[in-house]
């Protein structure tokens, strides 16, 4: 009988070994279920932000995606936030996403670029650790969701009456959502639009079935925003004289669909009654694309678009000028220098030259509205 001797190794030795197979191991997650996340336009892949992260993925990673039906994607930055350019892709984990999310930003719907299905499965693995920890750590921005942390109801509202060029005050309005009360914001809002008699809201973010499930949930408290709603001249888009138009943008604004929902929604508001209000969920990126044209047809100058912008990012995440130049620079060029050059169909152009009006005019009939509809929503901001 041959005698078989175990081979006996310390503790400490074992605990290498298995350190140097777990980095051996590829860090992955695989042929996980999809869903269309229609809202913005992307793909979330069903695995939480905080259950992917414990897997040991973390912010500034880059990843490689692939799907079922053959759709790659490498090397891609994780990110917590949309710190890429206008059209580039990324995988975000956005706080407050249900899963984690590989999207373009700005841009297209990746769900029908890759021409996904519901049965297809995504496989997320780390290409390089950290590559892309530098800008997470520099473009690293959250806010809270807690009214004690703000100076006022409408810092934390973000709320403003935008009085910049050749518009009036008390005429037009931008804020966070006074319905979806998902960032505890509502309420707030509401009190706000109250105060100022808002007749008309342009709703960029929703649908009239997501109102309806808003005013149905236990924390809904937004009376004057019901008072609208319930005022019977809330209709689908295309009809006329609405009081609450939703508009239900996603966040292409280079897209045709993007621009003809601006143009019905301006022509909606130069047949009703102000004062106005515009805005979507957190009243920063939509809403900051909308004002801005607002702003630009009614006269304002560069920095004057620049400064209504920025008021989003000094109200949610203190940053300024004076405080934080990198992040406010980066932000600017990446968000309105882009935004006023794609309108301006330029991308070298010397923005602080340039007369927006008649770009904006042409922008705005490519999109359907008329050039009598533009002249009275001029007249009516502006008179």
């Amino acid at each position: 009988m041959r005698l078989i001797k175990k081979l006996l190794i310390p503790s400490f030795m074992l605990a290498s070994l298995l350190t140097i197979s777990s980095c051996n191991k590829k860090l992955s997650i695989d042929n996980y279920d999809i869903i269309h996340e229609l809202e913005f336009g992307g793909v979330y892949i069903k695995s939480t932000i905080d259950d992917f992260n414990k897997l040991g993925f973390e912010y500034g990673d880059s990843v490689d995606i692939s799907f079922s039906n053959g759709y790659k994607l490498e090397d891609q930055p994780y990110y917590n936030g949309y710190y890429v350019d206008a059209g580039e892709t990324l995988l975000v984990g956005y706080p407050g996403y249900d899963y984690i999310k590989a999207t373009l930003n700005y841009g297209d719907d990746l769900w029908d670029i890759a021409k996904l299905e519901e049965k297809d499965k995504a496989t997320v693995s780390l290409n390089t650790k950290g590559k892309y920890k530098d800008i997470q750590d520099t473009m690293n921005i959250q806010y809270k969701d807690v009214r004690s942390e703000y100076d006022s109801d409408v810092e934390f509202a973000n709320y403003r009456n935008i009085v910049v060029g050749n518009i009036k005050a008390n005429k037009i309005y931008r804020s966070a959502s006074p319905c979806d009360n998902k960032h505890n914001r509502a309420h707030y809002v509401d009190t706000l639009i109250s105060e100022a008699k808002v007749k008309y809201i342009m709703n960029l973010a929703d649908t009239k079935e997501k109102i309806d499930s808003y005013i149905a949930k236990s924390d809904f408290n937004s009376p004057y925003f019901l008072s609208l709603y319930q005022s019977k001249k809330l209709l689908l888009m295309g009809s006329n004289n609405e009081k609450i138009l939703p508009l239900s943008m996603n966040m292409n604004y280079k897209s045709d669909d993007f621009r003809a929902k601006i143009a019905l929604g301006f022509t909606q508001m130069a047949s009703a009654d102000g004062p106005y209000l515009v805005h979507c969920l957190e009243g920063k990126d939509r809403t900051g694309y909308v004002c801005m044209v607002i702003e630009a047809l009614c006269g304002a100058t560069y920095q004057q678009m620049v400064d209504d912008y920025m008021l989003t990012y000094a109200n949610y995440y203190k940053i300024t000028l004076e405080k934080d130049k990198k992040r406010y620079d980066i932000i600017k060029a990446r968000n309105i220098d882009a935004m006023l050059k794609f309108i301006v169909g330029d991308e070298n152009a010397d923005l602080t030259k340039i007369d927006f009006v008649p770009y904006v005019k042409q922008y705005l009939k490519n999109g359907g509205m008329t050039e009598d509809n533009i002249n009275t929503l001029i007249n009516k901001l502006c008179n």
